[in-house]
């Protein structure tokens, strides 16, 4: 199997048992003992997942130079297992396991005070899920998180057993793109923050490329076209996984108000997406195992017929 398979066609890994197994091993045997039983569960999905397996080799080549050792593709897998577990943890039990540092929060709220609610634009860095910590902090403010149910089932009812207030707050990316549009729209006349993946995109809907580590790569263009359409500031967020029991949160503010003019959306697309893409890069310089993207980022991609901010609710990228 090629790594020019589109990630939406890859299955879960594990499934209901393995999740249920795993849950069980955290939450009975603490943390302690299923950090240790991620050694062989990591093996397995090693051994098993050559498709992913092949991807973590080539971008861990993009980032060094050079090409992979057999143990940094197995330290790539082992980081994204470990912040897999740390979402047992992060749900079940809040972040007092947990060392979380944050950057750049006084800015979001800043941004949160003007009650016009903000846009929340991560990536498949780190853990995302640490975000959550700040919820906790912060009961007063509303946060809703834009995700896609259906493409991790067993996971996705994990975790909303152990906290179905988080699974509340969910908007479902898997529903139609109208419905989601509408959802987002409605938590920001709230002053909600609507936390969103902006670096994946799914096979039917429009990209654009962007240099990143030295070659163009495909970034989704509905988020931008949502932060127009929405008019609320845009911040970024990355959610580092540092080792251990440690993460740090970094709060980056892109804009406080979104601009494609009509006549040159192309060009503003490009230069919004580009500044994003930059940021990602920094932070996979920082932290270079905290990739999730198992798959070929850089593949190929047919040209797709620009939408105009009206059909922003066609794709919700996750």
């Amino acid at each position: 199997m090629s790594t020019n398979e589109h990630w939406q066609s890859r299955p879960e890994g594990g499934g209901r048992f393995a999740m249920g197994l795993i849950l069980a091993i955290a939450l009975h045997g603490g943390r302690r003992l299923g950090r240790l039983c991620l050694y062989p569960i990591t093996l397995y999905f090693y051994l098993r997942r050559g498709p992913e397996r092949l991807a973590s080799r080539q971008y861990l080549q993009r980032v060094f130079g050079r090409p992979a050792t057999v143990w940094q593709v197995f330290k790539h897998f082992h980081c994204y297992a470990a912040t897999c577990l740390d979402r047992i943890f992060l749900l079940a039990h809040g972040e007092k396991s947990f060392q979380i540092e944050t950057q750049g929060l006084d800015l979001l709220d800043q941004r949160v005070a003007e009650g016009r609610g903000v846009l929340l634009f991560g990536s498949h860095q780190g853990s995302f899920e640490a975000l959550r910590a700040i919820g906790a902090r912060r009961p007063d403010l509303p946060l809703r998180v834009v995700l896609d149910k259906q493409k991790t089932p067993a996971m996705t009812e994990l975790l909303e057993a152990l906290a179905p207030d988080v699974g509340a707050s969910v908007i479902d990316a898997a529903r139609d793109g109208t419905s989601i549009a509408l959802a987002m729209a409605e938590a920001c006349s709230e002053g909600a923050v609507v936390a969103m993946l902006a670096d994946r995109g799914r096979g039917h809907e429009v990209l654009r490329h962007a240099e990143l580590l030295g070659s163009p790569a495909p970034f989704p263009v509905s988020p931008w076209l949502l932060a127009h359409t929405l008019r609320v500031p845009v911040v970024l967020c990355f959610g580092l996984y540092l080792g251990g029991n440690r993460y740090r949160l970094i709060f980056e503010p892109l804009s406080d108000r979104v601009e494609i003019p009509r006549h040159q959306r192309g060009p503003a697309l490009d230069a919004l997406i580009s500044r994003y893409a930059q940021r990602v890069e920094h932070y996979i310089h920082v932290a270079p195992y905290n990739w999730f993207n198992f798959y070929d980022f850089w593949q190929d991609t047919p040209a797709v017929a620009e939408p105009g901010p009206a059909a922003v609710g066609e794709r919700l990228g996750i």
